[in-house]
């Protein structure tokens, strides 16, 4: 058969016909199983699954959660589009793993997960976060509840909620990230009417306590859902410092009507602040003014008797030897989580992988973030300095045309790469991925 396409002089034809040489599009995962191997991730997978294989023939629970999560890195967002998978003849051998499931086997996998097993198979971030060096100053522990959007709404938990667009069916999860090492520390899904709060005290606790003994929190910051009462003493009971974002209650709304003496101009155009003292010992109340003239990209809320301003308060036991303006850029790096939200969201699939089961749902999400944190751990391996995103990893990286086919009885991959300094680059990434630790970094993976 001939198909007609158009080149810039003419009408050309291209032959198509088939083979039967095995071939993958993802090739380059070859180096994320690698990986796995070194991390000896199928063991800690093995602990961590709640399956008891019920036959000789039944599939191996980690063969079908490794299956699951390379469909992930490939660009599945769905258990459909994982199976679709198995059209490729050789990813699962790629992967390592006997086969990638079918939707229905996938279905059936997560539909056994309870509370419990959850419980269990969220330690796989505090054992990846395990591979973090220890900071003499601490690491900072961002905290953070958005709403996962499901309009058909059957799915256990799925309840209507605010999100930005309203009132809607969703999930709210709770998620704990590390700032400096952008990696998740831990991970809650809950029903989609859940006040932002609920839980949260529970949910800081669960994660300083299973943080590996190496790794101190030093900081803890959350937006204005964070900031009550009960996730304070429970962050100084724990022995943290912390910045909340404290709501604009009335009294708050006063100390922001004050006249123009009482605000204290800073080094930054257009910002200005005001400290409140507190009835309770060790907590200060700091209150930001911005001129939307001068920052048209400030955050805060405005008030309507206020006109060309926005405000924020911050309430924090920090010491009054770090002034208002650097608790208040402290707190400002709390934004970065959005982006591993984001990530999280559109490129490993979280905001549309779902299942009927409520914990089921919950445990996809939890190797969703396993994978994540996974990818943050193979780039520091390979002396990468700024992070990149999954889909970069993916056209640089993981998909990778290759030939799959046994020479002299091995096993080989062979992949697809023209040109000399394509192929220096793809062998400076297996010389590294391969070689002893701290080594020289290789190219960037977003060149």
């Amino acid at each position: 058969m001939r198909l007609n396409i158009d080149n810039k002089d003419r009408t050309s034809s291209i032959r198509i016909s088939f083979t039967d040489q095995r071939l993958t599009a993802h090739g380059g995962l070859i180096v994320w199983s690698h990986f796995l191997h070194q991390k000896r991730f199928r063991a800690d997978l093995r602990k961590f699954l709640p399956h008891q294989p019920t036959s000789p023939n039944a599939f191996d629970p980690t063969d079908v959660a490794l299956g699951y999560v390379g469909g992930i890195l490939c660009g599945a967002d769905k258990l459909s589009r994982v199976a679709w998978l198995q059209s490729d003849p050789a990813v699962a051998e790629v992967l390592g793993v006997e086969a990638i499931a079918s939707q229905s086997t996938l279905s059936r996998f997560f539909g056994v997960f309870t509370q419990g097993s959850c419980q269990v198979l969220s330690r796989l971030h505090p054992r990846a976060i395990y591979a973090l060096p220890t900071r003499k100053e601490g690491y900072t522990l961002d905290l953070d509840s958005w709403a996962l959007l499901h309009e058909d709404g059957h799915q256990q938990g799925v309840a209507v909620g605010y999100t930005r667009h309203g009132l809607k069916p969703c999930h709210r999860p709770l998620i704990a990230g590390l700032a400096e090492a952008k990696m998740v520390a831990n991970y809650w899904l809950r029903s989609g009417n859940t006040a932002c709060v609920n839980g949260a005290a529970g949910f800081l606790r669960q994660t300083i306590q299973e943080m590996p003994k190496h790794i101190r929190v030093a900081l803890v910051r959350g937006d204005s859902g964070f900031g009550d009462a009960r996730m304070q003493e429970e962050a100084e009971a724990l022995g943290l410092e912390f910045i909340f974002v404290a709501r604009l209650t009335q009294n708050v709304q006063t100390l922001c009507r004050h006249e123009e003496a009482l605000w204290q101009p800073t080094e930054v155009a257009g910002l200005s602040v005001q400290e409140v003292g507190l009835d309770q010992p060790g907590r200060r109340l700091i209150v930001v003014r911005q001129k939307i003239a001068d920052r048209p990209e400030a955050g805060g809320k405005s008030l309507f008797e206020l006109s060309g301003y926005r405000f924020q308060a911050l309430i924090t036991n920090l010491p009054p030897t770090v002034a208002p303006l650097a608790v208040w850029r402290r707190y400002n790096g709390r934004a970065d989580l959005e982006n591993r939200i984001r990530e999280l969201g559109e490129q490993f699939g979280i905001k549309r992988l779902c299942v009927d089961n409520f914990w089921g749902t919950e445990a996809m999400h939890h190797l969703a973030i396993a994978a994540y944190n996974l990818c943050v751990l193979l780039q520091r391996r390979l002396g990468q300095l700024e992070k990149c995103e999954l889909n970069t990893l993916r056209w640089r990286l993981f998909s990778r045309a290759a030939i799959w086919s046994k020479s002299a009885g091995k096993p080989t991959l062979r992949l697809a790469v023209r040109g000399s300094p394509n192929r220096q680059w793809w062998q400076e990434i297996l010389a590294k991925l391969t070689a002893p630790p701290n080594c020289n970094a290789v190219a960037s993976l977003q060149a």
